[in-house]
């Protein structure tokens, strides 16, 4: 491999310029961040406390071992969504490593409503499950919730990827042995009940713990039956008499040191498939990276001077550097871990999609994961790119992205646009994880582009109808258009919807995929076979 060059000029005004504006953008993310940690209210967390529970943060940190990181998903998701409900929706999802191995903690927040699941909190349960089925993860769940959000009905309750595909998805990861641990912390009514009866193996809390199917003012409403929470469902009683439960624990810290002794005994931990070299710093301070990115979307980054900052001893082996020079592709190390790598270095042109094409396929032959660093427009339009085939060109690339069965990472580091988005494996692709970096934007079109292309369209209506307007009154037409596109394409809209697993700092990208790729190389090689490539 040949070390990427570098000509940055630290000293220069937009080299400055843009450094204090990414700072600005970190200290919003850390920000935000912090305000998703706490949960709940104080006076919530307070009576938490007060009932001698751990803080479910508290409970996370006990359950990982010492020094482990906790890689965080969704940790952003429903910000601003819900009236009283803080990021983060009421449950905290992530990896983290248990008794010397990784496993999915998905664990309820009962800070935060009761515990009680939003249509976004079902959308964040259900993407962990699928990030855990995906890489073969344990499950651990930490229950104590109040079951579904009655209000929310439409959202939660009756279609796939709701309340019912959390259940549906413990049930097959089950059946494929992967493992399904349960820890009932608190009282746990209606679907809380249901998620750990069906895990493998059940904890539940004396005196503290519950689980029911309906609560003692609910069987009280339909029987006229009065009975107490501890004979009703308690640990207790679930341990003893119904055998839902399996151990019976004392207090939060006794159960989930019972956990931590069940995981490891879930027998051998799966071996890392790839030969992973040591790591090795870049050459080039990664923290450059925030002088780097221009502040101003309509200027672009030369994104050869991010790559040169993100891989192992800026080394870069590139593949076809003379062709389609507006998509770089080639191959380096991350953490020690082979990768392909595609970043846009501009528009997408026919050229740029028929070396994606090569590139993705020789990846999936060799079996190296790929990582997309998508800052793109789009594809190039006109008579000219039309003739020269540019629809089926950029379906070739969209078949092979699609029908790539390696691992596959999304980076968002600046623009994301209309079909740029989807040929450098938007979400709708299911990269294993998709991630933004503050700057990251993603829309249909650009807000320009939106608000110019609503103008035409009215432009050509009132030449029909032999009206004019002016330069004011075009403008405020369009003004709308483009803060609307601007605000949907940010990258914190994307976290509180789900759409993107976590906004990160530029500086934790290397880390982030370490451990994503170490997760990846964990899990059995998939063959890849492609759709028809139109010639």
């Amino acid at each position: 491999m040949a070390p990427l060059k570098s000509d940055i000029v630290k000293s220069s005004d937009e080299y400055r310029s843009n450094y204090a504006a990414y700072v600005e953008r970190i200290a919003d993310l850390h920000q935000r961040r912090a305000a998703a940690a706490l949960g709940g209210s104080a006076r919530a967390r307070k009576l938490h406390k007060e009932r001698k529970q751990l803080l479910p943060r508290e409970r996370i940190a006990a359950l990982l071992d010492p020094g482990s990181p906790f890689l965080e998903f969704c940790q952003l998701a429903g910000d601003g969504i819900y009236e009283g409900v803080p990021a983060g929706g009421g449950i905290i999802t992530g990896v983290g490593m248990i008794s010397g191995r990784p496993c999915m903690v998905i664990a309820n927040d009962a800070t935060v409503k009761g515990g009680t699941y939003y249509g976004i909190t079902c959308k964040k349960h259900v993407r962990a499950q699928r990030f855990a089925w995906q890489h073969r993860l344990p499950c651990i769940t930490l229950v104590q919730s109040g079951g579904a959000n009655l209000p929310e009905q439409p959202d939660i309750f009756p279609d796939e990827g709701q309340f019912g595909s959390i259940f549906y998805q413990q049930v097959r990861m089950s059946a494929e042995g992967i493992p399904q641990i349960a820890i009932v912390h608190g009282p746990s009514t209606a679907g809380g009940a249901y998620m750990p009866a069906l895990c493998d193996e059940t904890v539940i809390v004396r005196n503290q713990g519950a689980m029911f199917l309906g609560g003692p003012q609910l069987v009280y409403a339909a029987t006229r039956e009065e009975v107490g929470i501890e004979p009703l469902g308690g640990g207790d009683m679930h341990s003893r008499v119904s055998g839902v439960t399996d151990h019976l624990a004392e207090n939060d810290s006794h159960a989930i040191a019972i956990t931590r002794d069940i995981v490891a005994n879930l027998g051998e931990i799966p071996p890392q498939r790839w030969s992973v070299a040591p790591v090795r710093a870049p050459r080039f301070d990664p923290a450059e990276i925030y002088g780097i990115v221009s502040a101003n979307p309509r200027i672009p980054t030369n994104n050869r001077d991010i790559l040169g900052r993100l891989v192992d001893d800026s080394e870069f082996h590139e593949f076809k550097p003379l062709y389609g020079d507006t998509l770089i592709t080639g191959f380096a190390r991350i953490m020690g871990f082979d990768v392909g790598i595609l970043c846009n270095n501009g528009v997408l042109f026919s050229e740029s999609a028929l070396k994606a094409t090569h590139f993705i396929d020789l990846c999936c032959k060799r079996n190296i994961p790929l990582l997309f660093i998508a800052d793109v427009t789009g594809f190039m339009v006109g008579r000219s790119a039309e003739e020269g085939g540019i629809t089926k060109h950029g379906a070739k690339m969209i078949t092979a992205v699609a029908s790539a069965n390696v691992p596959k990472y999304t980076l968002i580091i600046g623009n994301a646009y209309g079909a740029g988005y989807m040929a450098m494996c938007g979400r709708a692709f299911k990269p294993n994880a998709m991630m933004m970096w503050p700057s990251g934007r993603s829309a249909i079109m650009g807000p320009d582009q939106a608000a110019n292309t609503l103008a035409i369209v009215r432009d050509e209506a009132n030449q029909r109808e032999g009206k004019t307007w002016t330069d004011d009154e075009r403008e405020a037409y369009i003004a709308p258009t483009r803060r609307n596109f601007e605000a949907f394409a940010n990258a914190y809209n994307f976290a509180s919807h789900t759409w993107c697993d976590m906004v990160i700092d530029p500086l934790e990208t290397r880390q982030v995929m370490g451990l994503l790729l170490d997760l990846a190389g964990r899990v059995p090689q998939q063959v890849t076979t492609l759709g028809v490539l139109r010639m």
